[in-house]
């Protein structure tokens, strides 16, 4: 049986080994695919990043097929069943970096929009694709940096679909409307290193501390809301001492992270920091790095187009969900546009033997079909 056109175009991503910040050429692919059937293509070249912004159309509303052709290293090749930058399939199953996370959606992404532009080619608004090289690294000159741009000149987005693997169980079984907002702090706790056997000699920042962070752990920040649980901190490392035992160290370094809901701002969760440390006494300094706000699409007219789509193809409805971790959905929906994530399940993202099932591809491409039908097709 001849690859179909899902799949064909998944394994020839997936052939690159386009490992962040590196493109290999798939976006061109893809522009290629798209300028096909009517698209601009605008090539974003920020430092060692490649970004593409294509849009056929030039009236509102805007929808944008959002997502990253770069990958996560491979790991040692020996325990990957089939070589991770070679597709294969095997009982239905593509493998393959980057098959799930998320060439695989990629593919689907360009496949649905070239039957869409056939079957309706007087679509009312514009569709656009926003793809980066830069999703799995450092995250500075990809998607952020084209917003930033489209933003400088007007160019907002109404409506995006990111192609992150959110699935679960089956495809199409979970839509992300939301995510939560990160935020991380890096605490350095100064003290007077000292012997163990003279501790009025030396000030234990480890002691000075721990009454603080205990505070901080036990804190009940907020109770989240119908889509969010409650905003949660945790300690993720910390390190004191120069390892004798006895010896009383000098300073203390904690690094934080809160994963916080749209019931807090950040410039909140830090105001509340600092008057916990300020009040326990501490001589502390403490840099906070911003990963992303949260942002949540609440139900409407994008939501339900979003959720009949999977409905039609699955005869069931997704669940709505904001877990997980980051996404570049949070640079696009600063722009005020209304952001879901769909994409295949994310059982083996990262993985050794990374794969998707191809009928998921198949499936996958139905969906994004029917979006494009329920939020574009008017009344063609």
């Amino acid at each position: 049986m001849s690859d179909s056109p899902v799949l064909h175009l998944a394994k020839d991503l997936i052939s690159r080994p386009s490992v962040t910040p590196e493109d290999c050429d798939c976006q061109k692919l893809m522009a290629d695919r798209l300028k096909a059937v009517g698209f601009n293509i605008e090539e974003m070249v920020f430092e060692d990043t490649t970004n593409m912004w294509a849009r056929k159309g030039d009236t509102g509303p805007l929808f944008c097929f959002a997502g990253h052709t770069d990958v996560v290293p491979p790991g040692p090749a020996e325990k990957w069943h089939t070589p991770p930058f070679e597709p294969t399939v095997i009982d239905g199953i593509l493998h393959g970096r980057g098959a799930a996370d998320m060439k695989g959606s990629l593919a689907a992404m360009v496949v649905a929009t070239e039957r869409f532009v056939a079957d309706y080619p007087n679509h009312i608004g514009s569709i656009s694709y926003l793809i980066t090289s830069d999703e799995e690294g450092p995250f500075i000159n990809g998607t952020t940096r084209v917003v930033d741009t489209l933003m400088a000149r007007n160019e907002l987005i109404d409506m995006c679909l990111v192609g992150e693997p959110s699935s679960t169980h089956h495809v199409g079984d979970v839509v992300k409307n939301g995510r939560r907002g990160s935020l991380t702090g890096d605490l350095t706790v100064k003290g007077v290193q000292g012997h163990v056997a003279y501790p009025h000699l030396a000030k234990n920042p480890i002691h000075d501390a721990a009454p603080a962070l205990a505070e901080l752990a036990a804190m009940h920040w907020d109770n989240g809301n119908q889509f969010f649980p409650p905003t949660s901190f945790q300690i993720a490392n910390i390190h004191a001492g120069t390892g004798a035992s006895n010896v009383i160290p000098g300073e203390l370094d904690v690094q934080f992270n809160f994963r916080y809901s749209t019931e807090l701002t950040d410039s909140e969760i830090v105001k509340r920091v600092h008057n916990i440390f300020d009040s326990h006494g501490l001589d502390y300094q403490l840099d906070w790095t911003y990963n992303g706000q949260p942002f949540l699409t609440e139900e409407g007219d994008f939501l339900s187009a979003v959720s009949n789509a999977v409905s039609k193809v699955t005869k069931k409805a997704p669940e709505l969900l904001t877990t997980g971790g980051t996404s570049d959905g949070r640079f696009i929906a600063k722009m005020g546009t209304q952001v879901v994530e769909l994409g295949p399940v994310n059982a083996t993202i990262h993985k050794v033997n990374e794969c998707v099932k191809v009928a998921d591809l198949e499936q996958l491409a139905d969906m994004y079909y029917e979006l494009l039908v329920n939020v574009l097709g008017g009344n063609e």
